[in-house]
């Protein structure tokens, strides 16, 4: 059975450390103590102690290392803004000695920022403040090691500011690993099917999604169920929303009368980005909207495939399939330390 999302160690509180520019190997003693590094010359007439390193520079097509962590631990909280946009980075996070990432997403949408454009974010586990500064609460445990990186897939520099804060401690022998993936269809098959996640072995919990939705034609978009099949379920699934909108909890095309779509932003969910065509060049209304199931976790004791269906309403009062711009974000907890291949992400693919 594996533990529960946010119980993943033991009762000590364990030795708070913090990866930083000015600490990268997060040592304890060792914060503060650049003598070089992007802050050197404004703070040139302070001296060491005085912001030397604050941020580092990753070059176009290179990979930056965050952290390396070599001992047990839970990664408890991630902060970083950067002057990328959206989806011009990919952060990876490897566990316990795997080449294979647990964690390989583009780095917007992991903070449910997946249009190149500033999305405030008020959740318990992914909080985005003003301006660009990203948060995550995810409790990460890993047992022997962790591994951050950072790829700039852009042609220019890419300024980095960080903090990855954690503790050494033992960690509960049955604690999962957190994963992430993102996948994007655009346009979504004829089909009329995306696909989330196919994890299709092992035990699990399913801990949240976050979608970013593109519409390329005319009409509500969001009728679209939302499907979880859970082991050995094939044809039909275990778990069956009502509706997209309903799945990310809103109702009624999240229309409130006269005003139209309506953001909001709650610990566990929410449609906290609308972004409406200005007349000029934004030509297509985009969505951003997530659902974290912290409280509500689904377990898998043999692998999980997880669907939503690009399904719209049409004026003569059916349904018809759409073929919308839809990416997702899934994130869950598993057994294994790498359960699913790694995709490799290109900038073409992740283009808003």
């Amino acid at each position: 059975m594996l533990a529960d999302l946010w119980n993943v160690g033991s009762s000590h509180h364990g030795r708070s450390r913090a990866v930083t520019p000015e600490n990268p190997t997060g040592a304890k003693g060792q914060a503060a103590r650049a003598v070089e590094g992007t802050g050197a010359a404004p703070a040139r007439a302070l001296g060491p102690g005085w912001k030397i390193s604050p941020s580092i520079v990753v070059r176009p097509g290179s990979v930056a290392e965050l952290a390396d962590i070599t001992c047990p631990g839970i990664i408890k909280h991630i902060w970083l803004t950067t002057t990328a946009h959206g989806r011009e980075a990919v952060l990876r996070m490897y566990w316990d000695g795997n080449d294979v990432p647990a964690v390989e997403v583009p780095l917007g949408d992991f903070f449910c920022n997946g249009w190149a454009s500033f999305s405030p974010v008020s959740s318990v586990p992914i909080v985005v403040a003003p301006h660009r500064g990203m948060n995550s609460y995810w409790q990460m445990p890993f047992k022997t090691k962790a591994r951050l990186t950072l790829e700039n897939l852009s042609a220019k520099d890419l300024t980095l500011y960080y903090q990855v804060d954690y503790s050494e401690q033992e960690v509960a022998a049955d604690a999962g690993y957190f994963h992430a993936r993102w996948r994007r269809d655009n346009p979504v098959s004829e089909e009329g099917l995306h696909e989330l996640l196919d994890c299709p072995s092992g035990p699990g919990l399913y801990c949240g999604t976050y979608m970013a939705v593109g519409v390329n034609s005319p009409g509500w978009w969001g009728e679209g169920e939302m499907k979880f099949f859970l082991d050995d379920d094939r044809e039909f699934p275990t778990i069956c929303s009502t509706g997209t909108e309903d799945y990310f909890g809103g109702a009624w095309n999240f229309d409130v009368k006269g005003e139209g779509y309506t953001p909001y932003s709650t610990p566990f969910l929410g449609l906290n980005q609308v972004i409406r065509p200005d007349g000029l060049y934004l030509s297509q209304q985009r969505f951003g909207m997530y659902r974290w199931h912290v409280l509500d976790p689904i377990a898998f004791d043999d692998g999980l495939r997880v669907t939503v269906q690009d399904l719209g309403w049409h004026e003569d009062r059916t349904y018809r399939k759409r073929r919308d711009d839809v990416a997702s974000l899934a994130t869950w907890y598993h057994a294994l330390a790498a359960c699913i291949p790694a995709r490799g992400l290109t900038l073409a693919e992740m283009e808003v």
